[in-house]
């Protein structure tokens, strides 16, 4: 009799949450959602660790609401015709800068991080500090060269997969990767503002030797010098987006994939060489990308087997 009744006073809430779901999955993208989850978090962040910063406090939390009225916004965009179709899709990707400079700021902010606790690590499953020893061991300007190269590639990298698939008629792929590659970002600065690490360039003196004279090292620095954010080390976002960006760009249009691979294995060793990441910051950041992507294809995989009536496949996809 209780389970009855019980089953009974359940089934109008199961009814009510799932058409509740149905209704908000029907408007917004899984990307909007995301987004949305993650000026969640920032915010905490921001109330937890702003401590007598008012000022900066007010600023940050004015930056969030303006994100969450532009999610609000996004799907009307999406239906305004080709120019708002593509800001509706690409809004996360042309926040990315403001939500990594957040991350300095509000790290600045906090004062302290986990540069001990890395590095204890990082002798643990390396044996040395690799990233202090490589670019003193083998300074070599050729290498030193093709890897900054491919350091400063990175927001080619980044761009070029959602882009290209994009430009050439794949916008459902080309959203995929969005979703895939913000997800990768948004659980990178979640890490990064709750568990703060400075990395081997604020830790370690820099390098001075034939290696660190070649042009493209010289820019790298130059740019770090102007726009790095302090305490967003571990795991590295540099490497977790751009191997997920490689890796759609692969499944998606291969031919896409194959340029980029390259410049993304010798971003991955970049890090590292030009003392930027500690090598666990590398690793981890593989591992963010190994999950990321295995949530996609299962969640792909899922999606493909699932009866989806016309109408939720536009909803789901939207015009081209």
């Amino acid at each position: 009799m209780s389970d009855s009744i019980h089953d009974v006073g359940t089934q109008p809430s199961l009814a009510v949450l799932a058409a509740w779901r149905g209704a908000l999955l029907r408007r917004f993208t899984a990307v909007d959602l995301v987004t949305l989850l993650y000026v969640a978090f920032a915010t905490a962040a921001v109330l937890a660790f702003s401590g007598s910063d008012h000022g900066g406090w007010y600023w940050l939390l004015t930056a969030h609401a303006l994100i969450a009225i532009l999610v609000l916004l996004a799907p009307a965009a999406r239906q305004a015709g080709p120019l708002g179709r593509f800001v509706g899709d690409w809004y996360p990707m042309l926040l990315l800068g403001g939500l990594y400079a957040e991350v300095g700021v509000v790290n600045v902010d906090l004062g302290y991080q986990h540069d001990q606790l890395i590095q204890r690590l990082e002798l643990w499953v390396f044996g040395s500090q690799l990233s202090y020893r490589w670019i003193r061991e083998m300074p070599s300007p050729l290498l030193s060269w093709l890897l900054h190269t491919c350091y400063l590639a990175y927001y080619a990298i980044l761009y070029a997969s959602p882009l290209g698939l994009w430009l050439s008629g794949r916008r459902d792929a080309s959203r995929r990767t969005i979703f895939a590659v913000m997800v990768t970002f948004y659980l990178c600065y979640v890490f990064f503002l709750f568990f703060p690490v400075a990395g081997p360039r604020y830790a370690f003196d820099l390098a001075h030797n034939a290696a660190t004279e070649v042009w493209p090292a010289r820019v790298t620095q130059w740019l770090l010098d102007r726009g790095d954010s302090w305490g967003a080390a571990f795991p590295s976002s540099h490497v977790a987006a751009a191997v997920v960006a490689c890796v759609c760009a692969l499944r998606y249009w291969r031919p896409l994939g194959l340029l980029l691979a390259p410049l993304t294995l010798g971003l991955v060793l970049s890090v590292v060489y030009g003392q930027f990441h500690y090598a666990v910051d590398a690793v981890a950041g593989l591992l963010v990308a190994c999950a990321v992507l295995a949530s996609q294809h299962i969640y792909g995989t899922a999606a493909a087997a699932a009866p989806v009536s016309l109408a939720e496949q536009k909803l789901e996809t939207g015009p081209a």
